[in-house]
């Protein structure tokens, strides 16, 4: 049974760049963290990315000791992974933590990926220091996963160069879509992104370039806010949060791609660290 008086997600976005973090003045509005958004449904955390924006969130999960989480990767480029080291959780005893990624084509598991990434010259610790009970699960995009009997995360290839996984979360009767990092071709729809956001009530996608910007950035394995808008108006999607932000873009710019935006559909806000979203849960019907 759904209590109708609990929020099905309490969402917040703890990093919304991409590529590097921002720096200097004029990158401040929208946040410096990378890709990192929590959310909060039925009674668990999940974790999307560990850019740097998972360090202040683990500082947060261990000063409310609240130390257990379900992490997934979209896919283990710099800039969604850096922050992982860092995240406070995984140095206490007393925290259980689950390490989700499906992109790896190169048949690795989830957990030789991170151990591949925290090893010297590059890091001088190893995996080998946590001291978290840690779950390393390894899956294949389009694989149905459930972090609990009540949430249900579906799972879909992105095309971005070595591979990328968009998600989709169901719970309470809301569906909340992770998308980042993907390229979109020109006239064409990319059907799998199209089902992983289809009616969903939010809508984290790669807004990385605005349209006029990808020829020049084509193979890159990002998209536009132009895209994001015309997949979520075609998907009845009730919300789009521009994700993904270029390391090199200012906040003037970002905002303007939002106001842009908003004339075609309004249900559309740029990503900011800090940001944060409810959804109540939807009643059944009889």
């Amino acid at each position: 049974m759904i209590d109708e008086d609990l929020p099905a997600f309490d969402i917040r976005v703890w990093g919304a760049r991409g590529t590097l973090p921002g720096c200097g003045n004029g990158q401040v509005a929208y946040g410096t963290e990378t890709c990192c958004v929590e959310m909060r449904a039925g009674g668990r955390r999940l974790i999307f990315d560990a850019g740097t924006g998972i360090v202040p969130l683990g500082r947060s999960m261990a000063t409310l000791g609240e130390l257990d989480a379900d992490l997934f990767f979209s896919h283990v480029h710099y800039d969604h992974i850096m922050g992982l080291p860092f995240f406070k959780p995984l140095y206490l005893p007393n925290a259980s933590i689950s390490i989700s990624a499906g992109h790896m084509l190169d048949g690795r598991s989830c957990k030789e990926t991170v151990e591949d990434f925290m090893r010297a010259p590059f890091l001088p610790i190893t995996p080998k220091i946590f001291s978290a009970d840690l779950d390393y699960r390894s899956f294949s995009p389009g694989d149905v996963l459930a972090p609990s009997p009540d949430i249900t995360v579906r799972t879909a290839r992105l095309d971005h160069p070595n591979g990328a996984v968009g998600y989709r979360v169901e719970h309470a009767g809301r569906a909340v879509a992770y998308v980042t990092d993907t390229e979109h071709v020109p006239g064409q729809t990319d059907e799998a992104v199209l089902d992983l956001i289809r009616g969903a009530d939010i809508v984290f996608y790669d807004t990385t370039y605005a349209e006029a910007e990808m020829e020049r950035f084509r193979g890159y394995g990002h998209s536009s806010w132009e895209e994001g808008v015309r997949l979520c108006r075609l998907a009845e999607a009730q919300r789009l949060v521009l994700f993904h932000h270029a390391h090199m873009r200012y906040d003037a710019e970002i905002a303007r791609f939002e106001a842009q935006a908003r004339l075609v559909f309004p249900g559309t806000l740029a990503g900011r660290t800090g940001m944060s979203l409810t959804l109540s849960a939807r009643p059944v019907e009889a």
